[in-house]
């Protein structure tokens, strides 16, 4: 039988730095093998926030980004999603508590659009009309929120934990809330 030769076709792909947006200070996120350029773009990548912000309390976070272009070998990405992890969200949702989600579709003051998810959690039972008192107010904030603010400095606020605070002082004449958490933001 005949030996047949060729080209691997791994040590063919370049090697391209991805860096993570300006939100982030354009950090070095990692390496990324590809063919070239064009089959680089449109990927996404995943990466937990603490790596970014070196912050550990960020660890049940995690960041998707979508490479928008590449130049040289460096791929420049945009956010796409911010999400908690599904371990965390299900350690402050126990027995004996009340759990208001939403999710509200919002346009920020330079126009971008996004899904914001958001959760609640009492720190007792609440009664049904407390909960959905919570929820109207979670959206109607959440709206005037990002009407007011441009969608860097809300991702800033989110990434801190400002949104949530504001937004569990403005919950807190309704009920008792033990957390108040953006579980996903998607953007578009």
């Amino acid at each position: 039988m005949a030996i047949q030769r060729g080209v691997d076709k791994w040590k063919m792909k370049n090697w391209f730095t991805v860096r993570a947006p300006k939100v982030f200070n354009d950090a070095a996120v990692g390496e990324m093998p590809a063919n070239d350029e064009k089959a680089a773009v449109g990927r996404n990548v995943t990466v937990s926030l603490d790596y970014l912000t070196k912050n550990p309390s960020h660890a049940y976070t995690n960041v998707v980004l979508k490479i928008t272009e590449v130049k040289g070998d460096a791929a420049q990405t945009k956010l796409v999603r911010i999400e908690l992890l599904q371990s965390y969200m299900r350690s402050f949702v126990r027995r004996y508590r009340s759990v208001s989600s939403a999710v509200i579709p919002v346009t920020s003051k330079d126009g971008a659009s996004a899904v914001v998810k958001l959760i609640a959690v009492t720190r007792s039972r609440a009664a049904h009309t407390k909960i959905s008192g919570v929820r109207r107010e979670m959206s109607d904030f959440t709206k005037s929120y990002f009407a007011e603010n441009d969608m860097d400095s809300i991702t800033g606020a989110i990434i801190e934990g400002k949104f949530q605070a504001e937004l569990g002082a403005k919950l807190g004449h309704i009920t008792d809330l033990n957390k108040v958490e953006v579980r996903k933001i998607e953007l578009k």
